[in-house]
Order: structure tokens, then C-alpha cells, then sequence
């Protein structure tokens, strides 16, 4: 069979089903994995292995089998020991090995923004008991937020503003961590005027950047996202400096998901993702390449114009489903559809819980705010129904 690269691409959500969509068109093969059988992207992939990635032997046993060009990790929960071993004997780790293991534990990419490189953050500090994250507390003071140093979509963040509230935020915390480092960091609430996600692609020729994208939360997860984000030129420029120096820090080629928050004395470094972003969704109807397209070209070594948005805003809205099921299925897909500028992505996952995103609405607009509209009633549209 040809193809132009072999890809292992490590977890299987969503946005690994886009990314999966965005390389075969550019004639890779690629071969998903995930703890569960039937994930989104292995519906879209060549091949498939189901395993947990925390298993090293396996991760090993894979990686040996398929002989890829491409590691491409789309989760967190990775033995990332391993995927700095097969580097080591000439595999492709994207974006590299130190990259990984940096940025799936947030301690590691805190400090070194904060510590190694400059970059402004907020004040934080680190707890492996509850005493501990007393004590963090009181020297930070609060409002403080409080989450896992490895986790995914603001899963077990919580934001504390008195003392009661400390033991409740650290059992979340630890309960919805991933992996099995039993540790969370305490860090300052930052009374921020808004937050943007800054998609940075590093690419053989240099760096490009998106326009920055804007995003709101609950429950410390991605509700919706909008671009472009209104942001002063100054703000703009500071971002995209913080931006270029880490990853360029951090090496190796693809698209970073970089977020901050802006305040009106200046830009501060909040997350890094060494992959495609779920707030970048909106990409997939504002920009003529997605984040996914960009992450895939610049893995590969292919050309990555300049970003322009293709409309003067664009906007999206998660579909999420309220309930647990196995057996469920989608209405109103045609009403979410009939305006002509709005778009809706199913994902295709087997089974809901309450609050999972199983869809987003994508819409286009005039201003962000009729954009932001047009998405949410489209979201709305979209019922999930279970038939148990």
C-alpha cells in the first residue's frame, strides 16, 4: 500500500478523529490508538490497537509492530519514558519526546515558563496531601484555583474562595487526575479581562500563528470558542513573543495550543498543549486549513502559508450530552443545519455521561457576537436521545 508517512497517532478523541481526517488527505496512513475500541478516530483510521497507553510493555509492543514515522500524541496518559526511549533510537516523536513529557504534567511546563525561561505566570505552588495544599493556600491566599498537574479540558480544576471550600477541591482534583502522580498545583486567581488560546505552529520554515482565539468555560471545560479574539495590538505582540520563545524551547514541528490569559497590564502564560487544541474547533469552518490541516503539514514537512480567516468571525458551541448511555441516538440535526452559515461536527462517541461533549456547533458571522449566536442556537438544536 503507499502512502506518504505511517502515523501512530496516541489517543483517539475527537480532535485526534479531525487530525486523523486532515493527514489521509494528504496521503497518510494512519493507525489509531486508544484504551477503548471504536473512539472516534479509529472510525476515520487505516488500522487501530486498543491498550492503555500507561502501559509501558504495550506502548513498546505497538510502536515495534507498526514502525511509524510519526508518533503523534493526542492524550495524556502516556508512558512518555517510553516514547523518549524509541527517540532515542531514531523514531519521530511529535512534537518531540522532552516536548511530551513537558507539557503532560503541568509542574513541568510551569516552571519552565516561569523559572527556566521568564515568562510571566501566575504564583503557584505544588501539593501531594491535603496539609500541603493548606498550607499552599495560605501562602498564595484566595481565591487561589486548584487542579491536577496531569489532566485534560480543565477536568478537576475548581476555583476556591474560602478555606471550607479547599477539601472538596483537592478530592476533585485527585479524582479526576490522570495518570497516577498524585499531585496538584495551588496556583493565584488571576481577576483576568479575558482568555485566548493562541494556536502557534512551528514549522521547518519558522512560526506561524492563528488569529487568537477567545473561549469561555464551565466546569473547567471549553463551552465555546470564537475567532478572531479582540485583543490590543500591544497584548497581541507580547502573546506571540511568550508563545515563539517556548516553543521554540520545546522544539520539533506541529501546532501548539498556547493559552494565556490578558489583563490590563499585560499578557500572562496560563497552559501548553504540544498538539491541537479543543478550543481551536472553530478552525474548522473560519480558517481555510484547520488546526488539524496545520498540525498535519507541519508534521510532515509541508508548506504552511500565512493564516487568514475566510469571514469577519466564526464561532463555536458544544453539543453535550446529559446522561449516560449506550444506546442514544441524535435529533434535530437538520434544524441545527438549516441556516446556511452554521456547520455541526458528531463526534461518534459510543456511550454518554452527563456533561460529555458528544458534537460541536461551528457558524459563521457578520461580529463575533452574532457568531457566537448563530453557534449556540445551532448547539442547541441537537438532542441526544437515549432509547434505554
Amino acid at each position: 500500500m503507499a502512502f506518504t508517512a505511517k502515523i501512530l497517532l496516541l489517543g483517539s478523541g475527537e480532535l485526534g478523529k479531525e487530525f486523523v481526517i486532515s493527514a489521509k488527505r494528504l496521503g497518510g496512513y494512519v493507525v489509531a490508538c486508544d484504551a477503548y475500541d471504536a473512539a472516534p478516530a479509529m472510525q476515520v483510521a487505516d488500522a487501530r490497537e486498543v491498550f492503555s497507553m500507561l502501559d509501558a510493555e504495550k506502548l513498546r509492543a505497538v510502536i515495534v509492530k507498526h514502525e511509524p514515522d510519526f508518533i503523534v500524541p493526542e492524550i495524556e496518559a502516556i508512558r512518555t519514558e517510553i516514547l523518549a526511549e524509541v527517540e532515542a533510537a531514531g523514531r519521530n516523536v511529535v512534537p518531540s519526546a522532552r516536548a511530551t513529557q513537558m507539557t503532560m504534567n503541568r509542574d513541568a511546563i510551569r516552571d519552565l515558563a516561569a523559572r527556566e525561561l521568564g515568562i510571566r505566570t501566575s504564583e503557584y505552588r505544588y501539593a501531594e496531601s491535603f496539609d500541603e495544599v493548606e498550607a499552599a493556600a495560605e501562602t498564595i491566599g484566595l481565591p487561589a484555583v486548584v487542579k491536577p498537574v496531569m489532566s485534560s479540558s480543565g477536568k478537576g480544576q475548581s476555583t476556591v474562595r474560602e478555606l471550607a471550600m479547599l477539601r472538596e477541591a483537592w478530592d476533585h482534583a485527585t479524582g479526576n487526575m490522570r495518570g497516577d502522580r498524585k499531585r496538584v498545583i495551588i496556583e493565584q486567581f488571576i481577576d483576568f479581562d479575558y482568555e485566548i488560546t493562541l494556536l502557534t505552529v512551528r514549522t521547518r520554515d519558522g512560526i506561524v500563528f492563528c488569529p487568537p482565539i477567545g473561549h469561555r468555560q464551565e466546569r473547567g471545560d471549553y463551552q465555546e470558542s470564537w475567532q478572531p479574539a479582540p485583543m490590543d495590538a500591544a497584548h497581541l505582540d507580547e502573546a506571540q513573543a511568550m508563545a515563539a520563545k517556548i516553543v521554540d524551547n520545546l522544539g520539533g514541528y506541529g501546532l501548539f495550543g498556547v493559552e494565556f490569559f490578558v489583563a490590563s497590564d499585560g499578557v500572562i502564560f496560563s497552559e501548553l498543549s504540544p498538539r491541537p487544541h479543543d478550543t481551536g474547533m472553530v478552525t474548522l469552518i473560519s480558517q481555510r486549513l484547520s488546526e488539524f490541516d496545520l498540525h498535519a503539514r507541519a508534521i510532515m514537512g509541508l508548506p504552511v502559508p500565512q493564516i487568514e480567516l475566510g469571514a469577519p468571525a466564526a464561532a463555536s458551541a458544544v453539543i453535550l450530552a446529559d446522561g449516560d448511555s449506550e444506546d442514544f441516538g441524535y435529533a434535530g440535526l437538520a434544524a441545527a443545519l438549516d441556516d446556511s452559515q452554521t456547520d455541526v461536527r458528531i463526534f461518534g462517541k459510543p456511550v454518554t455521561r452527563p456533561y460529555r461533549r458528544m458534537g460541536v456547533a461551528l457558524a459563521l458571522g457578520s461580529t463575533i457576537e452574532s457568531a457566537r449566536t448563530a453557534a449556540r442556537i445551532a448547539a442547541s438544536k441537537v438532542k441526544i436521545t437515549s432509547a434505554s
